[in-house]
């Protein structure tokens, strides 16, 4: 069964509670009476209530219902109850109490938040497919085909068949449920809370066990479906059982700030009433308690909390434009601390959260922050998804039969199912999720053609590649980020523009390399099966000679692309690359790396990498940083004879007939062979060329320069330069 026990692990959280039950202080947000659950079961044990008449045992959830759709058809709510009442009777939670109190409490949970009537049905019936003979079948005779999608969702995989992958499994089948339908994730949310309210009768070990689960996994994706009414109450809980000292340590400290004479949130809130009655701008003015996690890390961020650290003024208005009103009349009236404004309203966050973040200080230095928002953004703040109501009616005015866009399904959950899909096994799939949601921030890039990409906070141009071309990003040979090139390597930021350089050779292959630069699941599953599939090339990355390498290195240099690939530089074993380089490595060959591509008298390091290969970059290349920060080892190299190289370089010209033409006679006259070559679009009546050239010996690298700068047009031939590290 999917609960099992009821006495609470804290004695704050109480049945039907939705946020802040936990904080001593916080003041109640209705005057209803507190649920009694043992109350309902035996309400519930008394068997189903006249026909077309709703039972006393569902009273609460229809009170809680009716406060948010006044107008809903509480019939299939009656028909669910008796269902989940009649297949449940007899079945005991580990505490003695009738089975039904917990999709009883699940639903109340769900009806607090605002939830619509489809939701609440699914909810009350979300164990009985699981539990007892009812079938999925049957719940859709008697409810319909959506309420019995969402109670599938919900259903686990059995143990007996899936045995250590059933868990695992579950998670995959409910998230590829919930991407057709997020309420699946709402109803899991609420079972998941009341479970947590409920653990007490627990074994210590199953208790850390559900509560790590929680934290890794169901409390990520409550933040991403904005549902921080139960986000919050989670964490609490989790808090609670995983670090109980802490957890005391935080209580005590609220009790006594509870206790306090003086509450300057109190004082900034009446002040706040003022200003804004004085505008004569219509506003509630509350005073919102943090909840336990939050002031253990405002305490472990400041040390020595003061009054105004244990909560928030909160501001809720009619309109849009109150928000921004209410903001200028305090600033205006008050003394702002400008570097905590945020403008969530303008820039919602990923999670359909907005609101205006600011602060003010108080004359004994005290920082008060004040929430400024209407009615419904903070209902959707509480609520998330929930709030939205049934996102999958259509609107009056579609066409029955048309499409009906999805407003809930956002960048990181389109991102989650593409890459679960690929993930090859339980395993895999369960540790890559966790540390997928680990990833608590998203940014939106923009293309050329401006369509965004949605990444997480730290995606690299590898990540957007991957998530803009799939596996045919493997062709990926460089980047142009906010117009300048770019290595793959580049940590991108919120509203970058990023082009992504695609190659046309069939050979073209994805880098070993780029799985230090991928943080998505998506790069990394595609690259990893490619290697997989792939052991020669792969191996051969490692420090064999390969040619087709060879032809991918010269284009990832030519875009100022890569900055870990080599080539040969002794041996013979490359293309067309002769420059001798002594390494103090005894036996082992020398490999210049594309990223900066040195040649004599560059100053240079190298590093040891398997196959018996030592990589040689320019002192300078960001590589070389990176690399010392891994701790690989470096190696001392030295230029010995030379005889030809490799260059990249970069002209820049004004646009006129036939340049490209006389550059690369020009080129051409000075025994130059042009590996590869990229011509940039023109802007502004100018163009930026880039050439990777084969230059008999470094010593004709000068006149080669000159003769191209001779060109007409051309004002500008410099070497490419090593890029700088990023993020």
């Amino acid at each position: 069964m999917s609960a099992e026990a009821t006495n609470s692990v804290t004695p704050g959280p109480m049945p039907g509670a939705v946020s802040g039950s936990l904080t001593p202080a916080a003041p109640r947000r209705r005057t209803r009476p507190r649920i009694d659950l043992r109350r309902l079961g035996r309400a519930a044990l008394l068997g189903p209530a006249v026909r077309d008449r709703l039972p006393d045992a569902i009273s609460h959830v229809v009170e809680a219902h009716r406060a948010h759709h006044p107008d809903a058809d509480l019939d299939p709510l009656r028909r669910a109850y008796v269902l989940a009442e009649s297949s449940h009777r007899g079945q005991m939670r580990k505490s003695g109490e009738p089975y039904i109190t917990h999709p009883l409490a699940v639903t109340l949970i769900l009806a607090e938040l605002g939830a619509e009537t489809t939701t609440l049905t699914a909810s009350l019936l979300h164990d009985t497919v699981e539990d007892t003979d009812v079938t999925l079948d049957q719940v859709r005779d008697q409810f319909g085909e959506e309420v019995r999608y969402l109670v599938d969702g919900v259903t686990k995989l059995e143990k007996v068949d899936y045995g250590a992958a059933a868990e695992p499994e579950t998670f995959r089948k409910m998230l590829v449920a919930t991407g057709n339908d997020v309420r699946v994730m709402s109803i899991k949310l609420a079972d998941r809370l009341h479970n947590m309210r409920t653990l007490g009768v627990m074994r210590p070990e199953k208790q850390e066990r559900i509560a790590k689960v929680t934290r890794d996994v169901l409390i990520p994706l409550a933040e991403r479906l904005g549902v921080q009414a139960l986000k919050t109450e989670l964490e609490d809980l989790v808090f609670a059982i995983l670090h109980p000292e802490e957890y005391a340590r935080t209580r005590e400290l609220i009790v006594r700030n509870a206790d306090r004479a003086d509450d300057p949130l109190a004082e900034v809130a009446d002040e706040v009433r003022g200003v804004l009655r004085e505008a004569d701008i219509a506003a509630d003015v509350l005073i919102r308690p943090r909840h336990f996690v939050s002031v253990h890390r405002v305490s472990r961020k400041r040390g020595r909390l003061r009054g105004s650290d244990f909560g928030r003024v909160l501001v809720l208005v009619n309109e849009d434009a109150d928000c921004y009103g209410v903001l200028g009349e305090l600033h205006t009236c008050m003394t702002p601390v400008v570097s905590e404004f945020k403008d969530f309203i303008a820039v919602p966050k990923f999670n359909l959260y907005q609101s205006l973040h600011t602060a003010v200080a108080r004359q004994d230095g005290q920082v008060v922050e004040v929430l400024i928002r209407t009615h419904q953004m903070h209902k959707v703040a509480e609520a998330g998804v929930v709030a939205l109501g049934n996102p999958y009616a259509p609107a009056p005015d579609d066409p029955a039969d048309g499409e009906h866009v999805d407003p809930t399904r956002p960048g990181w959950l389109s991102r989650l199912l593409d890459w679960q899909e690929a993930a090859p096994d339980p395993d895999h799939f369960w540790s890559t999720l966790r540390e997928d949601l680990a990833q608590d921030r998203e940014i939106t890039v923009f293309r050329p053609d401006g369509g965004t990409i949605g990444l997480p906070e730290g995606a690299t141009c590898v990540d957007a590649a991957y998530a803009q071309y799939g596996e045919d990003a493997h062709a990926c040979i460089g980047a142009r980020v906010n117009g300048r090139l770019a290595t793959l390597s580049t940590v991108l930021k919120d509203g970058d523009t990023v082009q992504l350089l695609m190659g046309q050779d069939p050979a073209s292959e994805p880098s070993r390399e780029w799985l230090e630069h991928a943080h998505t699941p998506a790069a990394r599953i595609a690259i990893q099966r490619w290697l997989a599939a792939h052991p020669a090339q792969a191996e051969a990355q490692e420090g064999q000679a390969q040619p087709a390498q060879d032809r991918t290195a010269a284009r990832q240099a030519a875009a100022g692309a890569s900055d870990t690939g080599t080539t040969d530089a002794v041996g013979g074993a490359g293309r067309g690359a002769g420059t001798d380089v002594l390494s103090e490595l005894p036996g082992a060959s020398a490999r210049l790396a594309r990223c900066c591509t040195p040649v004599p008298p560059d100053d240079i390091t190298g590093f040891a990498v398997r196959g018996g290969a030592v990589t040689v970059h320019r002192v300078e290349c960001a590589a070389v940083a990176r690399m010392k920060d891994a701790e690989r080892a470096e190696v001392g190299v030295r230029w010995g004879e030379t005889a030809e190289c490799r260059v990249t370089l970069v002209a820049e010209s004004f646009v006129r007939p036939h340049l490209l033409a006389d550059l690369t006679e020009a080129m051409a006259l000075e025994g130059a062979e042009i590996v590869s070559a990229t011509v940039e679009p023109p802007a502004q009546q100018q163009v930026r060329h880039t050439y990777t050239v084969q230059l008999p010996d470094a010593a004709h690298l000068p006149a080669l320069m000159r003769a191209m700068r001779n060109v007409a047009g051309v004002y500008d031939v410099s070497r490419a330069q090593p890029q700088t590290q990023s993020g």
